[in-house]
């Protein structure tokens, strides 16, 4: 008779490599890192950190309680995804693990398809459950509908929607780190990286924040954005500002704080949708929200379908008051 012990243990893999994914500076880890060690550990107790920057594997060590954490050394760029993707080929040889994983972020769907054709192994995107070592569930149809995913490869590559999984509370004892040589590994890229250009701001990241208001194109212009949004931001305590892909279009907004099917998927306990009107590729990035408050001038517009609480009327109205009597 087989125990459960025995029975789940049926279902780990021997090793899973996370890509661990840093800021836009590169001096820090991204807070959804620890959701998709998570999902990690559902695969294998044996969960090995991989960072292509070497100043990452301080932190990494140190904050994430991993097996390992291993840092890629070598002469390529390894910020363009082609040479990555000929580094971690060569990672790959030398630590052999079952699984390769990474949040999917830019960073993580840049990198893992690549990476998945390069190894000649199936990669499964977007996952949301990881019911065994080869089953999963993942979104289709902008979440409207959930298929459930058999893989019966022995080794596959897996991207993570970070929001679906709890972050991990506490790491083990610091983690060893290691430098992997890639010296012989030499660009076969076109491209030349130039620099990123981010949103600076003090307040939480996107995805991690318990708090998101996010504005659309209805905010007019880049000033209002700042002053409406941003002012209702900072009067709550660990807000973060979003925004739909029109306003990012418009140029109200940079583009790392879109929300949506083609932007970031978030999760927060509470989403204020402002001027948004709901269509169905931004409702994918933030359904998932515990509470969703929505204003709009427009009471039959999508939006209002999927809120908790509604406000119809005219925003530059609403929420000068609305952060003057949250600042009190």
């Amino acid at each position: 008779m087989i125990c459960r012990q025995q029975i789940q243990k049926r279902f780990l893999a021997n090793s899973v490599a996370v890509l661990l994914e840093g800021n836009g500076s590169g001096d820090a880890l991204t807070g959804n890192n620890k959701n998709v060690i998570t999902a990690a550990r559902k695969m294998s107790d044996n969960v090995i950190g991989i960072v292509l920057n070497k100043r990452l594997s301080k932190p990494a060590g140190e904050q994430l309680g991993l097996s390992k954490v291993f840092a890629i050394n070598g002469k390529a760029d390894l910020r363009l995804s082609e040479n990555a993707c000929e580094a971690l080929k060569h990672v790959d040889g030398k630590i052999k693990p079952d699984v390769w994983m990474a949040a999917h972020s830019a960073f993580g769907k840049n990198i893992m398809p690549r990476l998945s054709v390069m190894l000649g192994i199936p990669c499964l995107s977007d996952v949301i459950e990881i019911e065994s070592d080869n089953q999963f569930k993942r979104p289709i149809y902008a979440g409207n509908a959930i298929a459930s995913v058999q893989c019966d490869a022995p080794k596959k590559a897996i991207t993570i929607r970070s929001t679906a999984f709890e972050p991990l509370t506490s790491g083990d004892k610091p983690t060893e780190s290691e430098e992997i040589e890639a010296a012989d590994v030499n660009s076969t890229s076109q491209s030349e990286y130039l620099k990123l250009e981010s949103a600076e701001q003090a307040r939480p990241e996107l995805g991690s924040a318990r708090v998101v208001i996010s504005g659309g194109r209805a905010l007019k212009t880049k000033e209002d954005f700042d002053r409406l949004i941003g002012g209702l931001a900072d009067s709550i305590p660990g807000a973060a500002v979003g925004a739909s892909r029109a306003a990012v279009d418009a140029g109200l907004a940079p583009n790392d704080l879109q929300v949506g099917q083609t932007g970031k998927v978030v999760a927060p306990a509470l989403y204020i949708a402002v001027g948004i009107s709901g269509a169905i590729q931004h409702v994918a990035g933030m359904k998932d929200a515990k509470v969703i408050v929505a204003i709009n001038k427009d009471a039959d517009c999508p939006i209002f379908q999927i809120a908790d609480y509604g406000l119809v009327g005219d925003l530059f109205k609403i929420l000068p008051e609305l952060t003057d009597k949250l600042r009190v």
